[in-house]
């Protein structure tokens, strides 16, 4: 692995100390198959490349790898960066950041420091089971809380509700926001696509008690899949569900397939739809995202949908409405690689989050 063997003389800088690596595995049913690389990370707060598409400049990952085990994740290709396996390697070998919390506070502590929105969730999902575990979140919440600095969230975790109070408590002093990712609500495709998330269903369940709460609580429809998840019949049936849970709002994002996750990808295809993967080499061919015609398509659809049902980012806290659909409305193009979500208040409050993919 990269930090095996690294000093000051190598090319390659140390991702982590050298001296502060220790590997674990728990021989019980929520962790079994699962090895935890415990690692003291240099810094916790992280620069956004200038050339991202990224709405935010400043992210905190407090783990590498994602044992939710989707097989379109983006992050993938970043295991690879720790010579680790971008398939069975990225769902099994995680990496965690033991100091994230006391590091973040230093962090923020600095004179550098301008208070900047950090956005979490953006890599892997920081609630994904480790964080059963390690339980790093509430002491990252705390330092973002105790520094007034704004943040959102984007997680599939239910366990993001073991936090509830510490979430209201940074409502109270700063603008946050919270993204929960439900791309579609169809069980058979959730149980080979989705394997170690949440159902769709107890995500909802999230957005419903979030909302209830108090906190901002949109939702990224993400991924929406071509050919498995993108019939009018589907998106009504996600978008109505969204819309019950309370959600404030509701933003379309279609699957893309980068370099470590493309071949991960296409490999589950070919194993459980092979008749698509022809389709799927012919809309890709031009790269890691849909064709626009196709991502436009599905917005526009998503939107008209979100209309009907009374949520969406121009109707935000107001009332849903299930069974009656209401006036049209002019549905904005998204078909970039990030969502913005939450809603507007007096305050500015608002969310902003890369999508888990």
């Amino acid at each position: 692995m990269r930090w095996d063997n690294l000093n000051p003389d190598r090319a390659a800088p140390a991702l982590f100390g050298t001296d502060a690596v220790v590997t674990r595995t728990f021989d019980t049913p929520e962790f079994r198959g699962i090895t935890f690389h415990e690692v003291r990370a240099r810094s916790i707060v992280n620069r956004v490349p200038g050339a991202s598409r990224m709405p935010f400049e400043w992210t905190v990952n407090p783990y590498r790898g994602c044992a939710h085990a989707c097989v379109y994740c983006f992050a993938r290709k970043t295991h690879s960066y720790l010579d680790l396996d971008t398939g069975l390697g990225f769902d099994s070998q995680i990496v965690v950041k033991v100091n994230a919390p006391e590091l973040l506070r230093r962090e923020l502590a600095s004179s550098r420091w301008q208070g900047e929105h950090i956005a979490m969730g953006t890599n892997v999902d920081c609630y994904q089971r480790a964080e059963g575990r390690y339980r790093l979140m509430p002491g990252i919440l705390g330092a973002l809380r105790d520094r007034a600095n704004p943040f959102s969230i984007l997680t599939k975790g239910t366990l993001i509700l073991r936090d509830l109070e510490l979430l209201r408590q940074s409502a109270r002093v700063t603008d946050i926001g919270v993204s929960v990712s439900v791309g579609f609500v169809d069980r058979e495709l959730w149980r080979t696509v989705e394997p170690g998330t949440p159902s769709p269903e107890r995500r909802l369940d999230v957005v419903r008690t979030l909302t209830e709460h108090g906190i901002p609580c949109g939702v990224l429809m993400a991924p929406v899949i071509p050919f498995l998840g993108d019939t009018p019949e589907q998106l009504r049936e996600t978008v109505r569900a969204i819309a019950a849970a309370g959600a404030g709002s509701v933003t379309p994002l279609v699957l893309h397939l980068r370099p470590g996750a493309r071949e991960w990808f296409m490999a589950w295809l070919a194993r459980h739809h092979p008749h698509l993967v022809r389709r799927y080499e012919a809309m890709y061919a031009g790269g890691a995202y849909a064709p626009t015609w196709y991502q436009r398509r599905v917005t526009r659809q998503v939107h008209e949908l979100a209309a009907e049902y009374g949520i969406g980012p121009a109707r935000a806290g107001a009332a849903r409405n299930i069974t009656r659909p209401e006036a049209d409305q002019d549905p904005e193009v998204a078909h970039d690689s990030v969502a913005t979500h939450g809603p507007a208040s007096a305050s500015g409050s608002r969310a902003t989050q890369l999508s888990l993919l």
